[in-house]
Formats: structure tokens, sequence, C-alpha cells
């Protein structure tokens, strides 16, 4: 049975990243680049709002008025719409893996977890998110390394663009084996994320069962059923939550994976980002990003719940 449930969390989270990665990969992109630093933005931005930095690089104090309708606008005016699914290669390699490897550790995790302390409570969901986050950041860092490099690699329409297998060689050639692992404290910062999120999904469908919600298990998916919205609405208001208070951390991250980057650590990344751009720069990208998360955690819950509920039933 322990080997069945692993297996059966295993290929439930890794559908559940799928489903919920392939309609959002053009709000990832143009999130990425708002993400990014001045350079990588350089071909959307007016040369008379370039300044000197502090450590002599060009910075443009102008870029957080840049929307994501212009830039989505300009990406598709000067790259074309294939841009929009820069990274999608990597990211269906990567997400079904990620999710997997996540719900997998998060549910054995939690099941030990509840042995030790008070059954399903705050703390067990806590630790069991943490684990299942550093657990799956630390494998697929190397993936989201070369799809974040892909998203920002900003070219014209009649420009050839680096495939995931030369982005990966030129990352090794230029930068070895630690080359692919840059941002991966960002990632572990990024785990209270994650731990936000699932203690609030957790304790919004503990609420729901609570009030009689979920009347009937074979009713949870159906499309008229108030258990089918109340699991997409849960997971949309936890990871809304955890977005806005974490978010930080994915624009450290982004700059820390840019090639040849002057940012060296998640401190001075944080230093120098709220020093020559202000504080607010800190959350640029934050609207691309909820846009993209809401129904993205919403997809891969209720897939998730969806596939080990119809395979308990087999």
């Amino acid at each position: 049975m322990p080997r069945r449930s692993t297996a059966l969390h295993l290929v439930a989270g890794g559908f559940a990243g799928t489903a919920g990665a392939i309609l959002t990969c053009p709000l990832e992109v143009v999130k990425t680049r708002l993400q990014s630093s001045s350079l990588a933005l350089r071909p959307f931005c007016p040369p008379a709002v370039q300044l000197q930095g502090m450590s002599g690089t060009l910075i443009r104090p102008g870029l957080p008025s840049i929307g994501v309708l212009e830039l989505l606008r300009t990406i598709l005016e000067k790259e074309g719409v294939r841009s929009l699914f820069r990274g999608l290669g990597p990211n269906l390699v990567g997400v079904a893996p990620s999710r997997a490897i996540y719900f997998a550790v998060y549910s054995g995790a939690k099941e030990k977890l509840n042995t030790v302390f008070v059954p399903e409570s705050k703390k067990v969901h806590m630790l069991s998110a943490a684990c299942a986050g550093i657990t799956s950041s630390t494998l697929t860092n190397p993936i989201w390394l070369v799809k974040t490099r892909m998203q920002l690699e900003a070219r014209a329409k009649c420009e050839r663009h680096s495939s995931a297998l030369q982005c990966a060689m030129r990352v090794y050639n230029t930068e070895g084996l630690r080359g692919f692992y840059r941002g991966i404290t960002a990632s572990y910062a990024g785990v209270s994320e994650t731990v936000i999120h699932f203690v609030i999904y957790e304790a919004l469908k503990q609420r729901l069962r609570e009030h009689q919600l979920f009347v009937s298990p074979a009713l949870i998916f159906s499309p008229s059923s108030p258990d089918f919205f109340g699991l997409m609405a849960a997971a949309a208001v936890s990871k809304t939550c955890a977005s806005c208070i974490a978010y930080p951390h994915e624009v450290i991250r982004t700059r820390l994976r840019e090639e040849g980057s002057r940012y060296r650590s998640l401190v001075q990344t944080l230093q120098l980002v709220a020093r020559e751009e202000g504080p607010l720069a800190l959350y640029r990208g934050l609207l691309p990003h909820l846009f993209r998360q809401i129904p993205h955690a919403a997809i891969i819950m209720v897939t998730y719940e969806l596939v080990v509920h119809l395979a308990t039933k087999v």
C-alpha cells in the first residue's frame, strides 16, 4: 500500500503540473521579462531613460511603468507569437517531475509527521510543504534555469532562437555544473510561498468539510457540485495570499539566473535591486504572476484531487 500510495501521488502530481502549465506559458514569459534586469529588457525600453548605475551598468528607473499589455504587444510585434511560448519545452519536461516529486514528498512527509505531531495540524502541513518544496527545488533547478534563460532571450522574428539543448550546453560550457544551480537560494526562500499556500489550502479544505460542502465524494468533481467550486476557490485564495507575501523571491531568482548577471547572492541581489530601482521593483511582474498563478494553482490542485479520487475508486 505505501508503494501504491507513493506512485499514486507521483502520477497525480505529474498530471496536475502538466495540465496547469500549458495554457499559462505566455503569462509566464511576460512575468519573467518584467522581473528581469534592464539588460534583458533593453529592446523594449527607450534609451532616454538610461542612467548610470552604481556598478557602472545601465539601469532604467522607468521600467516599472511598462505595463503587461504593452510588453505583450511589443513581444508580439518584434518577436512573434512563438516567443510567448519560449521555455515551454523545459517547462513541460520539468513540470511533471517537479509536481510529482512535490506531491509525493508532501504526502509522504505528512503521513509520517501525523504520527509525531497532532494529525492534520498546521505544523504538519507547514513542515510537509517545506520538505516538499526544498526537495523539488533542488532536483529540478537546472530545468528551470534553462527555461528562464530561454524566456529572457529577446530576438527579432527573423532571428533563430536557441533550443533548450543549446541553452543548456552554453550554460555548461561557460559556467560549469554550478551554473545550473544559480538562483537555488532564492528557490529555497520561495519555499515559504508553498508553505503558506498549503497551510491556507488545507485550512480552507477542512473548513469546507466541517460545513459539509463535501456532500458526497462521488460528486466532488461534478461541475454543478459546490465541492468542485469550493476546491477551486480554496486553491485560488491560498495561492493568491502566498504569492503576494512571498513574491520578491521570484524577482531575485530571475535576476540570479540571468546570463552574465552581476547578481551574485540572495542578499546582495535584494540590496542591489532595492537600492538602484526602489523597493517596488521587487514586485515587478506581480500582476501577470497572479493572472497566471491563480488559475494555474486551481487547475493543479483540482486535477491532483481528481486523479487521487479516481485512483482510489479503482
